[in-house]
């Protein structure tokens, strides 16, 4: 039971994380319907600045806040320079330029790291355990940025469901040249949607750095589970991608940890050992396909 529940806990605090990423990706489809390939390798932005950060500044607080800016900063200038003449042409030509970008970022950032994975110390307060109720002990760190992730993710419903700038959002997703007519700029509001997009993602990067080991190319693989997310939660839609980020968080987290211990008492350990993992991380992918069988628009789709 004790490993159930933590499990459990690891795949609400990797759906959160997932989240982060997979709502900026949604949020720049349902608005600019741009297919940005390019949206993990401001992951990676912001876990390799994480990383610079908190050796210089020794604080890691600091660290997590100046590499989501920095991402943020990142996206507004791609966006600016780059992606904003890709609007109006095809998602094939969408696909290309930001893969571009993604091999551009890859290269870039393996030449400033020097090839080599980069740590990210966690900060001293949390580098324990707290003792949750049954006797469970959890670690702070994790407990940490699973209340973080989710404040980030209700600020940001807040903000879209709720203000008047998530308005502008909203209609510049459904109408564009009405809000263009009454006086807005659509066009400094993609630019702004863009870059909250890429802090984001960059806040989910730097908090994932002392959990694993930062490395060129683990912007792909953020990128594709992203995509899975935004899939089954429908496009454009957050209350999607936030269900669907938690679904994939659960079953990617419990399928690793538990889908061994199931087949043990099936097959050896060493048969175990070689196609559990192959199979369990297939169990992302069977979702998708489930959801797409039954409902082939997403979860919650417009």
């Amino acid at each position: 039971m004790a490993i159930l529940v933590e499990q459990v806990l690891n795949g609400i605090n990797y759906g959160l994380l997932l989240f982060l990423i997979a709502a900026g990706l949604s949020l720049v489809f349902g608005v600019m319907h741009l297919i940005n390939l390019a949206h993990g390798s401001l992951f990676m932005v912001g876990a390799f600045a994480a990383a610079a950060f908190a050796h210089i500044t020794k604080n890691f607080l600091l660290s997590v806040i100046c590499a989501t800016l920095l991402a943020a900063a990142v996206g507004w200038l791609v966006e600016r320079v780059i992606v904003r003449k890709l609007y109006a042409r095809s998602h094939l030509d969408q696909v290309l330029a930001t893969f571009g970008l993604i091999l551009f970022a890859n290269e870039l950032l393996r030449w400033i790291s020097g090839g080599v994975p980069q740590y990210v110390p966690s900060p001293g307060l949390f580098s324990g355990t707290v003792m949750l109720p049954g006797g469970i002990e959890y670690p702070a760190y994790r407990m940490m940025v699973t209340s973080i992730a989710a404040i980030a993710a209700l600020a940001m419903w807040m903000v879209i469901a709720k203000t008047r700038a998530g308005m502008l959002v909203r209609a510049s997703a459904s109408n564009p040249t009405m809000v263009r007519h009454i006086g807005f700029d659509v066009g400094l509001i993609s630019t702004l949607v863009f870059a909250v997009g890429a802090g984001l993602a960059g806040l989910a990067g730097a908090l994932t750095g002392p959990l694993v080991s930062i490395e060129v190319g683990m912007g792909e693989q953020v990128l594709i589970l992203s995509f899975v997310i935004v899939v089954i939660g429908g496009l454009g839609s957050i209350r999607g991608t936030f269900l669907a980020a938690m679904m994939v968080g659960l079953v990617d987290t419990l399928g690793r940890a538990l889908m061994p211990l199931a087949l043990s008492g099936i097959f050896s350990a060493r048969a175990v050992s070689s196609f559990a993992p192959a199979l369990s991380a297939t169990l992302v992918y069977i979702l998708m396909a489930v959801v797409l069988i039954m409902r082939p628009q997403g979860l919650f789709a417009r």
